[in-house]
């Protein structure tokens, strides 16, 4: 490796991941500022994001064996296609029917406060109601049924951050943008809401060389939820946090182990089906993450 790539991998591994968050935030104030919608705005920021992050796996990866390959690519872009588009669209659907015909806003948000401080909290008392259920998804059996689709692939990149089974994608809309619709939360809060959850969760779950320092102790990012893909128990079950990491500090879920990197990724059972079809109907199958 030359001096000139080995400079440029250093400042990815500690400038990548801050600086496309705030690109992706700039380009949508940007966007709304030059007369584009917040829909329109938020996912051009959020499809940057993605293609950025793509870029830095192939030139940068974490591990080059967790690069993904044709049938990964292809069954993870069917989980994006349904987990990700065509809930964000109706999410947006039923929030613009809520308030243009019953819904007025609720006394209980703070309205009037910046669109980014509503944001910030949005953020972080969502990530409270998602912690306790994917802690519920860990702990009760009914729920890890189908929250293990989410953990079957033995590889973590940024496209099977969507690898969610439909029924699970439903619960976590109850738990996570519902909530906020019914108060009234304005478009553009959601918007921003929006930018921040795409773009840090495609790192989340991305191949990327990257380190975080004192960020591992704010965002749930790659070098904390590598370690929630491990294949132990014991590794897996902690580092809950879908954004923000707080919650698995104050509830003591926070795990990562220093001088040493995470292990074989996945389920108990190596023969678990990890074809899009195949998983719809896994967590009907009882026992099959154990093998």
């Amino acid at each position: 490796m030359t001096p000139a790539k080995m400079n440029i991998r250093q400042i990815v591994k500690i400038a990548a991941y801050p600086s496309l968050i705030l690109f992706g935030i700039v380009l949508y104030y940007l966007l709304t500022y030059f007369g584009f919608n917040a829909q329109f705005a938020s996912y051009t920021s959020a499809i940057f994001g993605a293609t950025a992050v793509t870029f830095l796996e192939i030139y940068f990866p974490y591990r080059q064996e967790w690069l993904g390959r044709k049938d990964d690519v292809l069954n993870d872009s069917a989980y994006m296609l349904v987990q990700i588009t065509v809930p964000l669209l109706l999410t947006y659907l039923l929030a613009f029917w809520l308030v243009e015909n019953f819904q007025s806003p609720h006394p209980l948000w703070p309205h009037d406060w910046p669109v980014w401080s509503q944001a910030i909290i949005m953020l972080l008392l969502a990530d409270l109601l998602r912690y306790w259920l994917h802690r519920a998804s860990h702990e009760w059996p009914l729920l890890w049924r189908l929250h293990a689709v989410h953990h079957s692939p033995h590889k973590v990149y940024w496209l099977n951050v969507a690898r969610f089974h439909p029924l699970e994608k439903a619960l976590q809309f109850m738990f996570d943008a519902l909530p906020f619709i019914l108060l009234g939360v304005a478009e553009d809060v959601l918007a921003l809401y929006l930018v921040f959850y795409s773009i840090n969760g495609f790192f989340q779950h991305c191949n990327i060389d990257v380190r975080l320092g004192r960020l591992n102790y704010v965002i749930s990012g790659p070098e904390l939820h590598r370690w929630h893909h491990s294949r132990l128990p014991e590794e897996s079950n902690q580092n809950y946090g879908n954004n923000f990491i707080v919650w698995d500090l104050l509830f003591g879920t926070w795990f990562l182990p220093e001088n040493r990197q995470v292990g074989e990724l996945g389920l108990k059972n190596r023969n678990y089906p990890l074809s899009f079809l195949s998983q719809l109907k896994t967590p009907f199958i009882k026992g099959i993450d154990q093998g």
